[in-house]
């Protein structure tokens, strides 16, 4: 039986980081600053809160400046909306991320709307979204980025190859399918109510499931030699009691011997995500500023 490769995401998410920090270093020269990234954290959601703290701590070792906003979950959705538009006018800020969720009271749509387009590194904004659709040069979700990233360093020239996306979300599976046909892939975007879901997925090259439902997809879902990019972060029930473990939406374990490569849960797209943040706030710096942004980014 053949094994399929495990792709590294720890491993990958460092070399980007690494060429990041040259590119930093690169921009503080050119520009007389460093790149700066604010992230504004409504609440107290324990996850998004650790989340906030790895992002800060990573921005700095990059070279560039973090600025954290952290204010209550009573915040008023007005006042929020003056923050992002101080950070809008702050020339040290390159990059504006709000963390999501946020609070029932404030209506998400609006606040992203608020932020600049040219500081939206988390891609999420229309203009960039717009953009992303039509082909033009936009900040990307991080997400998806991260996984393009992945699959063009398995696979190099992605052109021709079938690409099946499991799940349309804003966040992950459209701008993912948009970024698949921009490398000249056949793309078909599937979700939970596709009919025939493992023949759909079983003549795909390249599958992304993106979809959340834990080890959804089946081993003998996936066409022999394929390369699989499991985005799914789920908790499930543990072997010993009380206890709990993470899984993918890819039933890993069944897959290996079918896979060329696959990314595995955890360890695989989520150190990405942070990691493509940063390179979004260079690129955006660079921008700003009118420099060419570094090769290879």
């Amino acid at each position: 039986m053949t094994i399929g490769k495990i792709i590294d995401g720890k491993l990958f998410a460092a070399g980007l980081r690494a060429q990041v920090a040259e590119g930093v270093a690169a921009f503080a020269d050119a520009a007389g600053r460093k790149p700066g990234l604010a992230v504004v954290l409504v609440g107290e959601d324990p996850a998004s809160a650790v989340y906030v703290r790895s992002k800060g701590k990573m921005t700095v070792e990059a070279g560039m400046e973090s600025f954290e906003f952290k204010r209550p979950d009573s915040i008023g959705q007005e006042d929020l909306l003056d923050l992002i538009e101080e950070l809008n006018e702050d020339d040290r800020v390159d990059g504006i991320l709000v963390q999501l969720p946020l609070p029932a009271h404030i209506n998400e749509a609006a606040v992203i709307a608020a932020i600049d387009p040219a500081k939206d590194v988390d891609g999420f904004h229309i203009a960039n979204v717009g953009k992303l659709a039509v082909g033009e040069k936009a900040l990307v979700p991080c997400t998806p980025l991260g996984c393009l990233m992945m699959l063009k360093d398995e696979l190099g020239d992605l052109s021709g190859l079938e690409a099946v996306v499991i799940g349309r979300s804003n966040i992950v599976g459209k701008p993912m399918a948009q970024l698949l046909l921009q490398e000249s892939c056949t793309v078909t975007v599937a979700h939970s109510r596709t009919k025939d879901l493992a023949s759909v997925v079983h003549r795909a090259d390249i599958v992304v499931a993106a979809v959340g439902r834990p080890e959804m997809v089946k081993g003998e879902w996936i066409k022999p030699g394929a390369t699989v990019i499991d985005v799914g972060i789920n908790r499930v029930p543990a072997l010993e009691e009380g206890k709990t473990r993470l899984v993918g939406d890819v039933a890993t374990a069944e897959a290996i011997s079918h896979v060329r490569a696959i990314t595995p849960v955890p360890g695989g797209v989520g150190p990405m995500t942070i990691a493509v943040l940063l390179r979004n706030t260079l690129v955006a710096a660079c921008a700003r500023k009118g420099l060419a942004a570094p090769d290879g980014l």
